[in-house]
């Protein structure tokens, strides 16, 4: 568990300092992705005019644009950013950052780990779209996206956040969550903000999506 607390939060740095980094400066959007093998920024207009997509794949950090693909493995968010050829440092004119800014601080990335949590943001973005296609009339599910400031895959539809973590402070290993705008009572909700259920207790994609289901319902009493 320590190496994978220790390749969470070192990836969740990455995710704010130098992905986000990356989107933030080309569009002023911070909304990043499950990509393959991992997570990423959308495609966006490099400094050269050309889409190029900047994406963590297990303990790599990968380029694309019209020169092809380059990769390298994850050491420090300095060396990342100069490699992505952007100005490290998360946007904090959007929102107070997660994870402390120390640009030549050693990543501690354990290669099982980081697989985990892969393989997990693909179970979430795969029963995420599962579960929106099957959105009622008018519930209008919003664009999944990664978010650099919790570092969770989620969408909300009908005022209820839907989504998955690789874990917290409070959860520390992968775990679902729903989480209305409105407190709910009733025994579905076993947390203070909402419902969780750890990847222990969800064994495929299936599932996944059966638990967003049942939250959908319980939040509308």
């Amino acid at each position: 568990m320590t190496d994978f607390v220790a390749t969470r939060l070192s990836l969740h740095t990455v995710a704010e300092h130098v992905l986000a980094a990356a989107l933030h400066a080309a569009t002023g959007k911070i909304g990043l992705r499950r990509t393959p093998g991992g997570f990423g920024t959308p495609w966006f207009p490099g400094p050269s005019g050309a889409d190029r997509r900047v994406s963590v794949v297990g303990v790599d950090l990968l380029v694309e644009d019209d020169d092809g693909e380059r990769s390298q493995p994850l050491t420090t968010v300095r060396a990342a950013a100069a490699f992505a050829d952007v100005e490290p440092g998360g946007p904090s004119d959007v929102y107070t950052l997660s994870t402390p800014f120390e640009p030549d601080a050693p990543l501690v990335i354990d290669a099982e780990a980081a697989d985990r949590i892969g393989w997990w943001f693909a179970l979430v973005d795969e029963a995420l779209a599962r579960f929106t296609v099957g959105a009622a009339a008018g519930d209008e599910p919003a664009t999944v996206q990664l978010w650099s400031e919790h570092f969770d895959l989620a969408t909300s539809a009908a005022e209820v956040n839907f989504g998955g973590s690789p874990g917290d402070d409070a959860i520390p290993e992968p775990y679902l969550y729903v989480g209305p705008w409105t407190p709910q009572d009733g025994a579905f909700w076993d947390q203070p903000w909402g419902a969780s259920r750890r990847a222990s207790e969800i064994p495929d994609v299936a599932a996944a999506v059966a638990f967003f289901e049942e939250g959908r319902a319980a939040s509308l009493g």
